[in-house]
């Protein structure tokens, strides 16, 4: 999803269309994760950018995405552009622990 959306308009309340504009937003991330995976791939992960167009938009976490609209509301933006796109993500093993204090039982100072 690549959209601006605009946070004010003409006889709504700034703060109703700001809900509005977080449940697209999450709509669209719960209809993306119910496609089908690829071959392979564990979950769906989405890279995100949001800004006040498209050349200024900076990519940022999907956990941060709706902070980050709600400080383009603060900030008193008129509109915000917002992307979201999909991709298949394996997950990837984590990296063994060093065996240095873990296993002697000595405290980490």
């Amino acid at each position: 999803m690549r959209k601006t959306f605009a946070l004010q308009l003409e006889g709504r309340h700034p703060d109703r269309v700001l809900d509005a504009v977080k449940h697209e937003i999450r709509k669209y991330q719960r209809r993306e994760r119910r496609r089908a995976l690829p071959e392979g791939m564990d979950f769906w992960d989405f890279d995100c950018r949001i800004g006040a167009d498209s050349a200024s938009a900076a990519a940022i976490h999907p956990a941060e995405l709706i902070g980050a609209l709600d400080g383009q509301a603060r900030s008193g933006a008129t509109a915000v552009y917002v992307e979201v796109l999909a991709r298949a993500v394996q997950r990837t093993a984590r990296p063994a622990k060093a065996l240095n204090a873990e296993d002697s039982g000595a405290p980490d100072h």
